[in-house]
C-alpha cells in the first residue's frame, strides 16, 4: 500500500472520562488549538483531539487528500475503541466532521461545526507584503510577551490578525501565543497542498447534507472573512437537524475571543440534545 493509503497513527491529546466526543482542529492547526473547547469539556466527557495528518506532531513529507484525514480518524476511533462519539470541529475540522457523519452515520451521535461550512467561501482581501510584516511582528512580540497592549495597537490591529479576530482582547491574544504559532510553524506543506486542492476543485458538499440526520449546533462570527457566516448559514440550511447561531463583532477565531458566551451555548444545546452524549 502506498503511505497515503494507509492510516497515519495520529498524536492525539486525551482529556477526562465519559462519552467521547473527538475534537477536530482547522488549518493551520493542532489538536492543541481545541483546549478552550477540551478544558470545559473534559470536566463532563472524555475529549479526544488528534493532530491531524502533516500537523502538529502527526509528522507527514509525502503528498496525501482530504480523504486520507477521515482514513485515519476512522482508524482512530477503532484504535480507542470509540463505537459511537459526538464530533466537535473548527474549520476545516467541521468539513471533516460533516463527511465522517456522511461516511459513518451510525458512530457519529451529534456534530458541533464552528467556524465552517459544507461549501466554504470567504471574502478576505488580497494581502500586501506590509500585512505580511506586520502580522510576523505582532505573532513574535506576542509570543514573547503574550497580550502586550502596545503591539495590539501598534502591529495587531494593522496585521491580518485583524481578518481572524474583531475583538483585539488580552484573551483572544494569550491564545494566539499559547496555541496558534507553534501550529503555523508544524504545519508541513503536503497538508496545506492537500486543502488547497480540495478548495480548488469547487469542495461542495451542500446537496449530501440531507442524509445527515444527528442534531448539529452551527456557530459562526459575524465578521468571518476564511468562511463566511453566509456560507455557514447555508450549510446550517441544509442540515435536518440543526441550530445556527451567529456571533456580531468576532471572526474565524470567535472561540478566543468570546469563550464563555461560546460554551454557554454549547452547554446549552447539549442540555436539549441528551442524546448526542449517550443520555
Amino acid at each position: 500500500m502506498s503511505s497515503s493509503t494507509t492510516a497515519a497513527n495520529l498524536n492525539t491529546y486525551i482529556q477526562g472520562q465519559g462519552f467521547p466526543i473527538l475534537g477536530l482542529h482547522g488549518h493551520p492547526g493542532s489538536g492543541r488549538n481545541l483546549s478552550v473547547f477540551t478544558n470545559h469539556l473534559a470536566k463532563r466527557y472524555q475529549t479526544f483531539a488528534p493532530d491531524l495528518r502533516g500537523y502538529g506532531k502527526s509528522r507527514c513529507q509525502v503528498n496525501f487528500e482530504m480523504s486520507d484525514h477521515l482514513t485515519d480518524l476512522e482508524a482512530l476511533l477503532d484504535r480507542f475503541g470509540i463505537e459511537k462519539c459526538l464530533i466537535l470541529g473548527w474549520s476545516l475540522g467541521g468539513i471533516l466532521a460533516m463527511e465522517m457523519a456522511l461516511r459513518l452515520p451510525q458512530r457519529v451521535t451529534g456534530l458541533i461545526l464552528v467556524a465552517t461550512a459544507a461549501r466554504p467561501r470567504g471574502n478576505h482581501p488580497s494581502v500586501t507584503w506590509q500585512d505580511n510584516l506586520y502580522t510576523g511582528v505582532a505573532g513574535i512580540l506576542n509570543y514573547l510577551q503574550p497580550s502586550w497592549q502596545w503591539n495590539i495597537e501598534t502591529f495587531g490591529k494593522r496585521s491580518l490578525f485583524r481578518y481572524l479576530i474583531q475583538q483585539h482582547t488580552s484573551t483572544a491574544y494569550n491564545y494566539i501565543a499559547q496555541e496558534a504559532v507553534q501550529a503555523y510553524l508544524q504545519t508541513s506543506p503536503p497538508a496545506t497542498r492537500a486543502l488547497y486542492t480540495a478548495l480548488k476543485s469547487g469542495y461542495n458538499r451542500l446537496t449530501d447534507l440531507q442524509q445527515i440526520h444527528c442534531p448539529s449546533l452551527v456557530l459562526a462570527g459575524k465578521e468571518d472573512r476564511h468562511i463566511t457566516a453566509e456560507s455557514s448559514l447555508e450549510t446550517a440550511r441544509h442540515l435536518k437537524n440543526s441550530q445556527w447561531h451567529c456571533y456580531p463583532h468576532t471572526a474565524h477565531l470567535f472561540p478566543w475571543e468570546i469563550p464563555q458566551q461560546v460554551l454557554g451555548d454549547i452547554d446549552s444545546w447539549l442540555a436539549e440534545h441528551p442524546q448526542v452524549v449517550g443520555l
